[in-house]
């Protein structure tokens, strides 16, 4: 069997997109293909191609013959380049602006994450600082305050010693003489 690297049209008319892929020669154009591989949009601007080099190489490596098209996307996408054995070829695709490519955005969305991790653990060890400070402050506080209380508590008992003391003169009255003694 005869393989082809070609275009499988889809669309309405005079609005086209294509799908690379990989057909036995004898089929019809829009027939039904061994593996889709890639996609083309020409009315984008910049046009759309995106095709899996992976599977476009092992393609090309088992025989399949690109259709003149295909050679030309296969050209921009520097798998062509690959196949032929040129070690500088690269992708000449042109993304549309505001749109990253699949390196660049699997790239762009690994750093996101990478900031929101880091954000989480700097708001979770400064919610942990705030947690430890406000422990502390807390046990200062009850520190503070037993220390207080044990103060309290020890000037208590001297102010009612003192206090009860005077107290005690003043209920019972002046201190009664003593009897003299009858030895006179």
């Amino acid at each position: 069997m005869a393989a082809k690297i070609r275009l499988k049209r889809f669309g309405k008319k005079k609005a086209p997109f294509y799908r690379v892929v990989v057909i036995d020669s004898r089929a019809k154009r829009d027939g039904r293909a061994i593996e889709e591989i890639g996609i083309y949009h020409p009315l984008a601007n910049p046009s759309v191609i995106e095709i899996d080099s992976e599977r476009a190489l092992y393609w090309l490596g088992v025989g399949a013959q690109p259709s003149d098209q295909v050679r030309k996307l296969l050209t921009l996408t520097g798998d062509w380049g690959t196949f032929k054995g040129d070690k500088d070829s690269k992708s000449t695709v042109e993304v549309a602006a505001g749109k990253l490519s699949p390196a660049d955005q699997i790239q762009a969305n690994s750093d996101a994450a990478e900031k929101l991790k880091a954000e989480k653990a700097a708001a979770d060890e400064k919610a942990k600082q705030e947690a430890d400070a406000a422990a502390k402050a807390e046990a200062d506080e009850a520190a503070k305050a037993e220390a207080e209380k044990a103060a309290v508590a020890d000037a208590a008992p001297a102010e009612d010693a003192a206090a009860a003391a005077p107290a005690s003169d003043e209920a019972t009255g002046p201190a009664e003489p003593e009897p003299a003694s009858e030895d006179k």
